[in-house]
């Protein structure tokens, strides 16, 4: 399971995919999509796509990943999540063939959502990618409408050194005259998708070239402005292929993506007096406009909980971090965390001071202690330390 022990569990192949989706009755082919690839902010726009379109009336599928708190949360239908039975059913069903396959936990799981979102009939579903794009098990559907949110330094061991080589994989998803709608660019990845999508006759929309929204929104963190400028060019597109999305919907649902949804680790605040802010941002980008929204909030002192997994080059992040700031550093409880005294030791090197914590829960709870209720004590480093505090 990538989630746990990364890189061993990485399959860089289709074919394992498309023998599945063959050996299923070919599922993805029963059911109306939207993909979402990126580096950051694609599951924050799967989320607020499906509660617009959930507004609209329609019946929405909706595969996501990683998950935090129950494997479940990744396989949903109009907010709720797929049936501990229909997991159980599902594995017991197609277990021989899993085995003789030798198939990941991603690919096993790709299978399931779309069996599942076939056989309950959702009007659409909107399909998040796991990791990169051309390579992604998801990328068997054929869908209304495609997004690419924008490219980061991110799964570099897999995708490539450079933001052009990383935008290729993720150009991957761009399918024969269906529209793509790209969230950012940079020069040299707008070159890349224009390519891309030129070679493939799709029509491609820059949500760039596009104002921000002024609908309300419940997601707080300042990078959701962006995703749901993405987001609204998206439903212009679904519109033109027919589906019905009145203002009043797109309205709605952006102000309840959270209630209709279960979205969770996106600038949630888990608690007041001390303020408590947990976010999975865990790359370099993400955390550049994370880290800029803390030094704009009120507070006396800042409190960070931090836990890596250990292929995050974090030497190279530590610079962004306030030197001001309290230090509580810990791991989560997967193989494939960072040790928190290695943790400690990069940041000690760049002048941050903290100690170590045997868990994430006893990390915060030390926060917790040292706070006054004027300060603010922020969670993450990566969507498993927070999955642990949510």
């Amino acid at each position: 399971m990538y989630q746990r022990v990364g890189g061993a569990a990485y399959k860089i192949d289709l074919s394992n995919t498309r023998a599945l989706c063959e050996h299923l009755g070919n599922p993805e082919q029963g059911f109306k999509s939207i993909h979402v690839a990126g580096t950051n902010g694609k599951g924050s726009c799967s989320h607020m796509l499906a509660s617009v379109l959930m507004a609209a009336g329609y019946k929405v599928g909706l595969y996501t990943s990683p998950h935090l708190k129950d494997f479940r949360e990744r396989i949903k239908i109009n907010g709720k999540p797929i049936s501990k039975k229909g997991v159980v059913q599902f594995v017991a069903a197609h277990k021989d063939f899993f085995e003789q396959q030798q198939l990941s936990f991603f690919e096993m799981t790709v299978g399931m959502a779309f069996k599942y979102f076939e056989e309950q009939q959702v009007d659409i579903a909107v399909v998040e990618v796991g990791l990169g794009g051309r390579l992604d098990s998801t990328n068997v559907i054929t869908p209304e409408v495609g997004i690419i949110t924008n490219i980061g330094f991110d799964h570099m061991q897999f995708l490539g050194n450079t933001l052009a080589s990383i935008a290729e994989e993720k150009a991957g998803i761009i399918k024969p005259g269906i529209p793509v709608v790209i969230g950012e660019t940079t020069p040299e990845t707008k070159k890349v998708f224009t390519t891309k999508a030129q070679d493939e006759g799709a029509p491609i929309f820059y949500a760039e070239d596009h104002p921000f929204s002024s609908y309300p929104l419940d997601l707080k963190g300042d990078y959701q402005k962006q995703n749901s400028r993405t987001v609204l060019l998206a439903i212009e597109h679904l519109k033109k292929r027919g589906f019905n999305v009145p203002d009043a919907a797109v309205k709605m649902g952006l102000s309840q993506v959270i209630k209709t949804t279960g979205l969770l680790g996106r600038w949630q605040q888990l608690g007041e007096s001390p303020t408590i802010i947990a976010d999975t941002a865990h790359n370099k980008e993400g955390l550049a406009i994370v880290l800029n929204q803390l030094k704009n909030t009120s507070y006396d002192q800042l409190h960070l909980v931090l836990g890596f997994v250990s292929d995050k080059k974090v030497a190279d992040l530590v610079v962004m971090f306030p030197k001001d700031a309290r230090y509580y550093f810990c791991q989560a409880k997967i193989p494939r965390a960072m040790n928190a005294e290695e943790l400690q030791a990069i940041f000690i090197a760049q002048g941050r001071n903290g100690k170590v914590y045997s868990s994430v829960g006893r990390a915060l709870g030390a926060a917790k202690r040292s706070a006054s209720k004027t300060d603010l004590i922020y969670v993450g480093g990566s969507t498993f330390t927070v999955a642990e505090v949510v």
